[in-house]
């Protein structure tokens, strides 16, 4: 039996402007704006998704959905009504464990 992979949900970099850099991306890209506010954007690509965060606000980070965030630490909700928790790895990069939607 084939173990089914984790799925990374989306990559987040961090920018200077959140509506230029969405700007930058519509016209570069085939992307759709999922979500957007004053410190962070969701752009949906065809097979994940980015998030523009500001730095002082979020950190450069990627995100894996599972359905056990939890085991890492008390999962938090976020304004776009999702939970996660934030780990680093032993190379000191931010992970996401983000709940995937019920």
């Amino acid at each position: 039996m084939t173990k089914k992979l984790d799925h990374i949900h989306h990559l987040a970099l961090q920018v200077d402007d959140i509506e230029s850099s969405i700007s930058w991306y519509r016209q570069n890209f085939l992307c759709e704006t999922v979500y957007q506010d004053d410190s962070w954007a969701l752009l949906k690509f065809d097979n994940l998704s980015l998030a523009l965060v500001l730095p002082n606000q979020h950190p450069a980070h990627f995100a894996i959905t599972r359905n056990d965030p939890q085991n890492y630490g008390q999962p938090k909700i976020h304004r776009d009504g999702t939970s996660s928790v934030y780990i680093t790895d032993p190379a000191g990069n931010n992970v996401e464990i983000l709940k995937l939607a019920s």
